[in-house]
């Protein structure tokens, strides 16, 4: 399996192995000796579309060239979810396309395309001359509306020391820049004894960093109050779960661990949930809020459900609330009409917060999203010289930020012997700390931090 994109769509690949071995079947890691090969595809933006559509490619060309035939090829995630009637056309090199609804179906599905057997109302696959398909199998369905559970079978794809927990799919936000809702369809959550549950098995294992996550953490619990409550009844946060009563009950979870939140949406942020990260030790001081923009014109176009005075009281409520805590945060350059001074007032908040965390991302127009639609499209190179801008500024605080450090001592999650992560750094996307001595790999260990090297600490 080759799985890309985010945290969330590792997870669907986890699941979608763990299916695969209940099955009966074998993992491997070389793609010359599979019977099958899986690619777990990302459609959030072109760039992700772009890559997908090489690594399904490029997966065929490994058959051909190993003269594998008879290789099945399987194409899963947002891109099949989002494009598999146009895909179906543009690759037939695919045996079978699989949507979000049927990840935890993998093993089964892989049955009926090796035997060429199923549901006559699906595609079909007929293996050619050429070892390309006349046609593939489709097991989609329209509006996804799966969550994994505690018992669902994963096989994990992480160290086995951090993990990411799904608390939720779907998003309800109506973003204009994007279409991850007509994707992943609308929010739902899991119930907490379910998340639970499965934060204990992991602890028990071994994990020492549960990563939650979902398309908006903070919006966890809330449709299930509507649920409790009824569609036509007022709601009451008494009423259901909220993401404060469940990272109290993840505190009250016997073992050395701690848990970080990922996917944070500033519209849906409480005093009582700062106050009870503030009082939970097993909560990392990081936060992860994406917030696309400052400028209340701009955050109105992108239709954030939040304003630029609300994010100012936001954060300054977060850095005085949690002591030591760390943010991280995406902006979007180059939205459809951004003028000259809407930037210029992006990149003074970026000057004056200083987050510890900043990620640009280059607007990219997605096809049935409003923004798409909009007039004032930004010039490609325009973006490229806002990215470039915004960047240079963000490199030069973060070099600062992590020269502050020098001098204390910090917790430490050893990844490998030499490499290890702080409280402030989440898997795969933020800096790392070099220890000049090795330390076990899995483990909490406290260093002195002796100096700094780019973005990175060195213990």
């Amino acid at each position: 399996m080759i799985s890309l994109g985010c945290a969330k769509n590792l997870v669907d690949a986890e699941i979608m192995l763990g299916s695969v071995l209940k099955r009966g079947m074998k993992v491997t890691s070389r793609a010359e000796d599979a019977d099958v090969l899986v690619v777990n595809t990302c459609a959030f933006i072109d760039s992700a579309k772009e890559e997908s559509i090489e690594a399904i490619l490029e997966a065929h060309d490994q058959r051909v060239l190993n003269r594998r035939p008879n290789q099945k090829l399987i194409v899963s995630g947002c891109l099949s979810q989002r494009f598999a009637s146009q895909l179906r056309e543009a690759l037939p090199e695919v045996d079978a396309f699989i949507g979000l609804d049927q990840v935890s179906e993998l093993g089964t599905i892989i049955e009926q395309v090796v035997a060429g057997v199923g549901d006559p109302g699906r595609f079909k696959s007929n293996i050619s001359a050429t070892g390309i398909p006349d046609a593939s199998y489709n097991f989609i369905t329209p509006r996804p509306t799966y969550i994994p559970d505690y018992d669902t079978p994963r096989f994990r794809l992480t160290p086995a020391h951090s993990a990411y927990v799904k608390i939720a799919e779907g998003c309800n936000h109506p973003c204009s820049f994007c279409v991850i809702p007509q994707m992943r369809g609308k929010h739902r959550s899991r119930h907490p004894q379910s998340v639970l549950a499965e934060i204990r098995g992991l602890v028990s294992e071994g994990v020492r960093e549960i990563n939650l996550i979902s398309q908006d953490t903070t919006y966890y619990g809330m449709d299930l109050w509507r649920k409790k409550a009824g569609p036509r009844q007022p709601v009451d946060s008494t009423q259901g779960p909220t993401l404060a009563a469940l990272l109290r009950e993840i505190q009250n979870i016997e073992g050395e661990f701690w848990v970080r939140l990922l996917y944070t949406h500033p519209a849906h942020w409480s005093d009582e949930l700062i106050e009870t990260i503030a009082e939970c030790d097993k909560v990392a001081r990081y936060i992860d809020i994406p917030l696309q923009h400052i400028d209340d014109l701009m955050l109105g176009r992108m239709r954030r459900e939040t304003t630029r005075a609300h994010i100012e009281t936001l954060i300054d409520k977060l850095r005085c609330g949690i002591l030591g805590v760390a943010l991280r945060t995406t902006f979007i350059v180059g939205f459809p009409g951004e003028t000259e001074g809407e930037f210029e007032t992006l990149l003074d908040f970026i000057r004056r917060v200083r987050f510890e965390r900043l990620g640009i991302f280059k607007y990219s127009p997605e096809e049935g999203s409003r923004a798409a639609k909009m007039p004032n499209q930004i010039a490609g190179k325009v973006k490229n010289a806002r990215y470039r801008m915004a960047m240079s500024i963000q490199q030069q605080i973060a070099y600062e930020v992590a020269r502050e450090r020098v001098g204390s001592e910090l917790k430490l999650l050893v990844d490998q012997p030499h490499i290890a992560r702080s409280e402030a750094d989440a898997p795969d996307v933020d800096a790392c700390v070099v220890l000049s001595r090795a330390a076990p790999v899995g483990e909490f260990v406290w260093r002195r931090i002796t100096g700094s090297r780019g973005y990175d600490l060195l213990a």
